[in-house]
């Protein structure tokens, strides 16, 4: 990957000329599935960092599962602080999924435990955090802090998809992880929603038409 393709840190270090120290970069995996929470992420990397210490680091979607979960332990260790936090389906049926993955993220801020005095946002801006933001479409594919929070996002839900896939069989979650893949959905259509599916959504409350179309993002 050439080096113009990687996440940088041009933006954390925009703030960081300002004296800021503490620039939170956060994302969120979930919003398209069917079923399971959505999860969002917050890290914090030190000032000055350079980012060839994280070359692999790029948006989780871009990665092979093998190469983003040996990058969870990576990230982890460079980091001043990071946070994962999971809003359930409960919530999202109440509240609409993109309040709860709003709630998600500030709840990943807050879970910090730092005075975070900048965050940058991927996609739109946020009104759930109480701190200054940048929002960026996109961010996850150029900010690097953005990308390692969706990598540790990505890699939090896809495990407890494993866990719900031993809970409720036969739906296919540790494959699909939620999304609404031909697989899941014969497995809705045969089996209908279990406990953990979103009621409110289309697919759930109204099958979707089975076709081979698999839609995961």
């Amino acid at each position: 990957m050439a080096d113009a393709d990687r996440p940088h840190l041009r933006f954390e270090g925009q703030h960081w000329l300002r004296g800021l120290r503490t620039v939170a970069g956060v994302d969120e995996a979930g919003c398209g599935p069917l079923a399971g929470p959505v999860v969002a992420a917050a890290v914090v990397f030190p000032p000055g960092m350079r980012a060839e210490v994280l070359a692999g680091v790029h948006d989780s979607k871009r990665l092979s599962p093998k190469a983003r979960a040996a990058l969870v332990d990576p990230i982890r260790a460079q980091a001043l602080s990071w946070s994962v936090a999971v809003v359930d389906v409960d919530v999202i049926d109440r509240l609409n999924i993109l309040t709860a993955a709003r709630e998600a993220a500030a709840q990943a801020v807050c879970g910090l435990g730092l005075p975070v005095e900048h965050a940058l946002v991927d996609g739109l801006y946020n009104p759930r955090l109480s701190v200054p933001q940048t929002p960026l479409v996109g961010g996850d594919a150029t900010s690097l802090t953005i990308a390692a929070a969706s990598v540790l996002a990505k890699e939090h839900r896809d495990a407890l998809m494993r866990h719900w896939d031993a809970v409720y069989p036969g739906y296919g979650f540790a494959e699909h992880k939620g999304y609404p893949t031909r697989v899941h959905r014969e497995a809705l259509a045969r089996l209908g929603p279990c406990p953990i599916h979103r009621k409110s959504f289309r697919g759930v409350c109204e099958p979707l038409p089975v076709d081979t179309t698999d839609r995961r993002g």
